[in-house]
């Protein structure tokens, strides 16, 4: 399992690697610099501001000692603020952090559940309407549901204050990003559902007289939450990297919004350290879901 974590660790930081050179070097490419403005700058205070930043030297020799401040653990300075980028990737990914992670743990259990429900009551009332509404929650973009849900409950009925920082409210960005995955958790668990009830352990313990509970959330279930726990892995990732329209809808300061800021800003510099950042969360939220996989099923073999 070691070797197997090594071989991954190895593959992460060459898909980081290779993700920082494209950013870099697309970014790069785009015309227009950061301190572009539509009032034009003092040629010599702009030639100045781009000494200091280096962005005065060949884009690899850029790319080249940007690298080499990142790995002496260097994120660098906004170039529009002058501020340090790290504290603020810290402080605005907590808000997106405390809103994806609470989203994910809401989409997962009530998809399991309902998943569940769906697949012990197949062709079955209960399953047609469950099937209806997942349809449906997986048709509907997370920024139109957020926009429908802020115009209703916000603006119309007045049932929950619309967000601020000083009295945030996350009940309304949580549901608008729990719909999809929770639909998709729910389709997932009810085809594993299905197929594992099918199978001849399930067959034997039903044999035996086990009760219906526990032949469920023992033996099936178990088995049925591998294919879960693959789409969880990069969704939670995907949820705490792509909230950013529904942060915008819901006016939360978080990184999402910070990333959109900054490309619209050409912060070159933040742009980096946001992607390169959101690319390490992705690929260790992979290996965690691999490794977790041997905890689920320990037949699963890392050898290979």
């Amino acid at each position: 399992m070691l070797k197997y974590i090594g071989k991954r660790v190895l593959l992460a930081i060459v898909s980081i690697l290779i993700v920082s050179a494209i950013t870099f070097f697309a970014m790069n490419a785009i015309p227009g610099g950061p301190f572009n403005k539509e009032k034009a700058t003092d040629p010599a205070v702009q030639a100045e501001l781009e000494s200091r930043y280096n962005l005065d030297k060949p884009v690899t020799t850029q790319y080249v000692l940007y690298m080499g401040n990142l790995i002496h653990g260097d994120w660098g300075v906004s170039l529009k603020s002058g501020r340090e980028i790290w504290p603020d990737i810290t402080s605005k990914f907590a808000v997106s952090a405390k809103l994806g992670i609470s989203a994910m743990i809401f989409a997962t259990i009530i998809g399991i559940v309902l998943g569940s429900i769906a697949a012990l009551t197949r062709n079955k009332w209960p399953d047609r309407l469950i099937v209806f509404f997942t349809t449906l929650g997986t048709a509907m973009p997370s920024f139109v549901l957020a926009t429908l849900l802020l115009l209703l409950f916000c603006l119309e009925l007045k049932w929950i204050p619309v967000y601020n920082s000083s009295n945030p409210n996350y009940i309304l960005p949580i549901i608008s990003l729990s719909v999809y995955p929770m639909a998709y958790i729910t389709r997932l668990t009810k085809t594993s559902m299905l197929d594992a009830l099918n199978q001849d352990y399930v067959r034997t313990a039903k044999a035996k007289g086990v009760s219906r509970v526990k032949l469920i959330f023992v033996h099936a279930l178990r088995n049925a939450l591998i294919p879960v726990i693959t789409y969880l892995g990069p969704q939670i990732a995907y949820i705490l990297t792509g909230s950013m329209v529904v942060e915008n809808i819901f006016t939360i300061g978080g990184l999402g919004s910070a990333f959109v800021t900054s490309i619209t800003n050409r912060d070159y510099t933040t742009i980096m350290a946001v992607t390169i950042f959101l690319a390490i969360l992705m690929v260790v939220a992979n290996l965690l879901t691999d490794i977790a996989y041997k905890f689920t099923d320990p037949r699963i073999d890392f050898n290979n």
